[in-house]
């Protein structure tokens, strides 16, 4: 799927929003600067909207690893592993142990070996021209033929 605009972007993260459920997983991978953490700013933003929450700044977590976002209806945890080296540095973040019921948005998961039951790859990667953007999703569970 190719991407033409931020607006586009946009409206695929409330598709994708107004599927979520609790221990939902998402995987968000491409490169520097391809959309990640805009991708899950529009998602967050939307649900706070839809739930008559006030609308917070969303920011990558690269360097706190992670962020998290009460909503009435759900928790999101929202990660960022780029600076993780190995499985030791991953184990103790606790990712899996922890608020099991926590819809989990990943950024940069490569080193996530875990079987997830309802999970969402979204591989974004830069397109032909530099407002677009190429879109590849890959689920489990729920999310296996989401387009």
């Amino acid at each position: 799927m190719i991407i033409k605009s931020l607006d586009q972007l946009n409206s695929l993260s409330k598709k994708v929003a107004d599927k979520l459920k609790e221990k939902d997983c998402i995987f968000l991978t491409g490169d520097i600067g391809v959309g990640k953490t805009t991708f899950t700013r529009y998602l967050i933003n939307y649900l706070q909207k839809k739930e008559g929450l006030k609308v917070t700044e969303v920011l990558s977590p690269t360097f706190n690893l992670l962020y998290e976002y009460d909503l009435k209806k759900l928790k999101i945890m929202h990660y960022d592993l780029y600076r993780l080296k190995n499985d030791k540095e991953l184990n103790n973040l606790g990712i899996f142990q922890e608020n099991g019921n926590a819809v989990k948005i990943i950024e940069w998961p490569s080193l996530i070996k875990n079987p997830i039951s309802d999970k969402l790859e979204i591989h974004l990667d830069y397109a032909k021209h530099e407002s677009e953007r190429k879109l590849k999703f890959l689920g489990t569970g729920k999310w296996k033929n989401f387009e």
